[in-house]
């Protein structure tokens, strides 16, 4: 038990020898925006469905936020040995915080050019049957951190 308590002890010190150490814009630099990590168990025998699904009904989603500045980044990510757990990662790059902020005039637009795209009977084939076989596991938000310094 007394080493227990004193291995706990020593890793606290440690990290806070390491917390106090780092200094933020001299040992890394935060960088400026924010990524989506949205986390996804999908059946593996149905991933493909989902990633073609992906690809008609959410990709021109993306692009038209994309279009609007609202982020200018994104990916699909398939994990290869996904025998267990989350296997799909949806990722988007908003460039700043601030375009997580409501904007009615904006998303108005955006609302308006999505709905135009697709008809309710096209998003609800594509989508059909998703609740069956996938479920979302996390939608984070992260940061990331320049270590070049």
């Amino acid at each position: 038990m007394n080493k227990a308590i004193l291995a706990a002890i020593v890793a606290a010190g440690a990290s806070l020898v390491t917390a106090a150490g780092a200094e933020p814009y001299v040992d890394y630099t935060p960088m400026k925006g924010v990524w989506e990590v949205q986390t996804v168990k999908v059946d593996p025998n149905k991933i493909d469905d989902y990633l073609s699904g992906l690809k008609k009904n959410f990709i021109p989603v993306l692009e038209t936020l994309k279009k609007h500045g609202v982020i200018d980044r994104y990916l699909i990510l398939e994990k290869l040995n996904s025998s267990a757990g989350a296997n799909v990662q949806i990722v988007q790059h908003y460039p700043s915080a601030a375009m997580l902020d409501p904007d009615q005039a904006r998303d108005q637009a955006i609302d308006k050019e999505i709905k135009a795209q697709f008809s309710k009977e096209k998003t609800d084939k594509i989508i059909e049957g998703y609740d069956k076989y996938r479920t979302f596991e996390a939608d984070e938000m992260w940061t990331e951190v320049d270590m070049s310094k």
